[in-house]
């Protein structure tokens, strides 16, 4: 396939239903912890769908985030994640990401979708890098690196941001993402 700017983009895919290795990906997140440091976690349930079409236009992306399985290597705190202060997990056990568009061509890539968080749907943008392709065990995979940010506050997630003080948490989490997809089987 060849590259040009409006009509037809490469894709480094074969087309069809690429699905997520769970053993070689991850989703990671850090949050400021009173502007000195940053609070990092995990999330270890997730899934992801990549529908490659024959064109950008004809292809998505699909994800969802099992947010019980919140993990920031403290108990309490994860505890308190769950609870109606932040995620309401019984009320909002998902968070769910949608592709509106897939840009970009070689190894930059951006996907802009909307994300649902506490009932709360807000754009999200996704700026992906392109790994590579690489045979393992009989299968093809693809990988890829993602970040993007969000503010708290848009979804409803105010706990420790009083307005007029200082804060012991930020209003921006970052969302770094370490992907692996395998090709689909014809």
């Amino acid at each position: 396939m060849s590259t040009t700017t409006d009509t037809a983009i490469e894709l480094p895919l074969a087309p069809g239903l690429w699905l997520v290795d769970q053993n070689h990906s991850s989703v990671n997140f850090s949050i400021r912890h009173l502007g000195l440091s940053k609070v990092r976690g995990r999330f270890n349930g997730f899934d992801a769908r990549l529908v490659v079409g024959e064109s950008l236009a004809e292809s998505s992306l699909e994800a969802t985030l099992d947010m019980a399985s919140v993990d920031t290597g403290n108990s309490d705190r994860d505890n308190h994640l769950r609870s109606p202060d932040f995620f309401h997990v019984e009320a909002h056990p998902e968070i769910h990401f949608v592709s509106r568009e897939i840009t970009g061509s070689g190894s930059t890539w951006q996907v802009d979708g909307d994300v649902t968080i506490l009932g709360e749907t807000r754009p999200f943008t996704l700026e992906v890098e392109f790994g590579g392709l690489a045979d393992f065990r009989d299968e093809r995979h693809a990988g890829f690196g993602a970040t993007g940010q969000l503010r708290r506050k848009a979804f409803g997630l105010h706990f420790n941001l009083p307005p007029g003080t200082g804060a012991l948490l930020g209003d921006v989490v970052t969302f770094d993402l370490d992907v692996e997809l395998i090709e689909p089987r014809n």
